[in-house]
Order: structure tokens, then sequence, then C-alpha cells
């Protein structure tokens, strides 16, 4: 995972790699908003201070040790294979922008990633915590999708879709270059974190709607069948209005984070 940064195996060649890049645990802390903790990053890619020992950071080291089983068990669950985990990856756009890959999933069109959290995690904290890293290493890969594989302690299992928002992305790449500017230049970074301020207390009804009653029949009746599954999902992920925190119907609910991103799920 790359969070996890020492003591759990990492050659010398990995550890030196994640010094040179933005990482996607990296954006994380860049997109925090903690004055505190991007400072310690800024001094750490620069050399100056050793990075933080997770050793024994019971949450990353349980994370770390349960990886290989989501990725069973994600493959179980949805009979989607993952593939490239532990690839080394370098942007080709933004050479400063890299990470090392949990895996990519839909013969390598979706970025695979995989998290071990805290049972009292709601779904939507989860996203909210991780989007700058999904967001981040999506550019990497130059990917447009990636599935969040997420175990809440030791009773729920959840995998969340998401797509890649261009707006937030491009504002992330920014905020990105910025820092790195301050590495290069030896300039301590004063960075403040952007997070989604558009509307999102507005929920729809479309059961009226003929359209999404066609896309929502397709996304309940072909999950098994992975390409008509991903065209219907995209389909109704543009009939949600900009200012919806959610829109239901037919079986379905889609809900919008703070961040912005939109997640499907069976409604009850």
């Amino acid at each position: 995972m790359n969070d996890v940064l020492i003591d759990l195996g990492l050659t010398t060649g990995q550890k030196e790699f994640r010094k040179r890049i933005i990482g996607g645990s990296d954006a994380n802390i860049l997109m925090s908003g903690n004055d505190e903790r991007i400072l310690q990053l800024w001094k750490e890619k620069r050399g100056e201070t050793e990075g933080e020992d997770l050793s024994d950071v019971l949450q990353v080291q349980l994370g770390s040790w349960t990886e290989a089983f989501n990725r069973s068990w994600f493959t179980k669950k949805t009979k989607r294979t993952v593939t490239n985990a532990g690839d080394q990856m370098i942007c080709l756009d933004y050479p400063f922008m890299g990470c090392t890959l949990d895996g990519l999933t839909d013969n390598k069109t979706v970025l695979w990633e995989a998290k071990h959290v805290s049972a009292f995690f709601k779904d939507e904290e989860v996203l909210e915590k991780y989007i700058p890293q999904l967001t981040h290493n999506m550019i990497v890969c130059g990917l447009g999708a990636a599935t969040l594989s997420v175990i809440f302690g030791n009773h729920r299992y959840e995998a969340f879709d998401i797509m890649l928002d261009d707006d937030y992305a491009a504002e992330l790449i920014e905020m990105e270059q910025r820092f790195w500017e301050c590495v290069q230049n030896g300039i301590a970074p004063v960075i403040v974190a952007q997070k989604y301020t558009g509307p999102v207390d507005r929920k729809v009804d479309m059961t009226g709607n003929n359209v999404w009653a066609s896309a929502a029949a397709e996304f309940l009746k072909n999950q098994a069948a992975a390409k008509l599954f991903e065209t219907a999902k995209a389909e109704l992920k543009e009939m949600v209005p900009v200012d919806a925190v959610e829109a239901f119907g037919h079986g379905i609910a889609i809900k919008r984070s703070k961040t912005g991103s939109l997640t499907i799920k069976e409604s009850k």
C-alpha cells in the first residue's frame, strides 16, 4: 500500500523511488490542509529528515498485512481479477508524480486500491479521505476509473467504483506542482487544500425518467457482465444533476461525496 513506507520489506530502491516522487499517500497529505504534516512531507522530500516510523502503527501494519486477502476477497466477490500489484509507475505528463500500485483490474483499465479502515467509518468518510490518493494514482496511470476495495473492521466489505473528476484532478495537479516547486527551490510550502464546495443538498426522484429506468434495469441485470455493467453506470452518472447529492429510482441510488465523486449502490 502507498501508506506503508518502512519496515514492510521495501528494498532500498523502493524507498528511494518514494523519496523522488509525490506518491498517492502524499496527495492525501497535501489535500488535508494540515500545515504541520505538509511541512514534514516537504522536509522528507528534500532529504532533511527521515520519514515517520510506521512500524508500530497498528492501522498501517494491519492494512499492509490484509492487502493480499483484500485482493483475493475482491476477486471472490466480484469475479474481477487484480494484476500489477507492486508495480512502480511514473506519470508521463508530470514526472514528479508516481505511485506504487495496489493493482489494476478490468483488463488493466481500472485502478484498484485496497484499504482496511475502522469499523466505525462511514462510506462517504472513506471516499472523502482517499479521493486525493485515488485521483493522483488515476492521473499517474492515465486511467479514468478506480475501484476502492475496503474492509471495515472485521465485519463489512465494500467495493466502490469511482470515475475521475476532471476538475478535481486539475486542482490536484496544480497543488502538487506548487509543492514540488517548493521542494526543488527550498521554499517552505504554503498550501491550502480546496475541497469540493458545490451544493450537494438536493435529492432527486428519477422514478418518472424513462431513460434512467432503462439504464437502472441494465445496471441491476448485468452486474456480472462487465462491459454492460460499466456502460450503464456511466449513463446513470451522467444523468445525475450537478447540484444533487443523491439520485435514486428503480432499485438503485447514486450518492455524491463532498469531493464530488459518485458511487452507485443497490437500494433496499
